[in-house]
């Protein structure tokens, strides 16, 4: 028996990476009866006797699970947001950060496209790393046309599982083909790697990139809250958590409460605005979503 990780899942099969080499296995019928679904990223138990002929024994405990894209054991998310073409969201931003954060997942901003920008818009972004540094997140500024920010990129991947997240047109495809040219991911779609066309079964692979592992995927395909509790949202942000720590109820939601920290901050200025203007409003789409049963 050995052990590996699922880097790819198609028609039955399951492609296991284990010291180097790649094993094409089946899952056993026990995981049909414990409804468990062997899932790419899992770390695996299993025996073969050829890189062709194996069979998966046993799923081990999962870090993380997400359901679009279904994949398994996710250690960091690569949130690539453009500097300009399309113009930089920071409202999208956070909405993926509330994602990323809640299942767990280290996030990674990476702001790309930054040689288009001008003297205004260049200042405007500097802000915004600013700001998100503070915070503590990490923010890499890169550009696939003069491989600015490529080398800090590849350090951040390297021994790592990763997904790479962000709206189309970002340049997704561009900067993991400036990693690793010989991928030619098709620009403006990240997910034809394998030729796959609009009308095919899209699947999850991981792809060994700058030394890592990264989820060919088109990434988040489902930006809802609805996984996650209004009274956790605070909880991922992180600057609320610090601040928060002095409000004067437990359990303050920031909205209207009095004697909240929170909001103090950012009439301080010590919390951005624009931060608490998207948290707000996150808030009031949470109360309007109708109830889980």
């Amino acid at each position: 028996m050995a052990e590996g990780q699922i880097i790819k899942a198609l028609s039955g099969f399951y492609y296991v990476l284990s010291e180097g080499r790649v094993f094409q296995c089946r899952g056993r019928g026990v995981f049909r009866k414990k409804k468990v679904t062997p899932l790419v990223g899992d770390r695996v138990v299993f025996q073969a006797t050829s890189e062709t002929e194996g069979y998966i024994l046993e799923v081990c405990e999962r870090q993380n699970e997400l359901v679009r894209p279904p994949i398994a054991n996710v250690e960091q998310a690569i949130l690539v947001f453009s500097a300009v073409s399309p113009d930089f969201n920071a409202k999208l931003l956070d909405r993926f950060l509330v994602l990323v954060e809640s299942k767990r997942i280290t996030p990674i901003i990476v702001i790309s496209k930054i040689d288009l920008l001008d003297g205004e818009s260049k200042e405007e972004i500097a802000c915004y790393v600013h700001d998100y540094r503070r915070i503590g997140y990490g923010v890499i500024e890169t550009s696939a046309v003069t491989k600015g920010g490529l080398d800090e990129l590849a350090a951040r991947l390297r021994g790592r599982v990763s997904v790479v997240a962000g709206q189309s047109g970002v340049g997704k495809s561009s900067l993991l083909n400036a990693l690793r040219p010989d991928l030619r991911l098709k620009t403006g779609d990240i997910s034809t790697h394998l030729g796959r066309g609009k009308h095919t079964t899209r699947h999850v692979e991981l792809l060994e990139v700058a030394g890592g592992l990264v989820a060919d995927t088109p990434g988040f395909s489902a930006l809802e809250f609805d996984q996650i509790e209004l009274d956790e949202l605070p909880h991922y942000f992180p600057e609320f958590r610090t601040y928060g720590e002095g409000c004067k109820f437990r359990g303050c939601l920031h909205i209207a409460e009095p004697k909240c920290a929170v909001r103090e901050a950012v009439e301080a200025g010590e919390i951005p605005s624009y931060r608490y203007d998207h948290y707000v409003s996150f808030v009031a789409e949470m109360k309007e979503r109708k109830p889980r049963y």
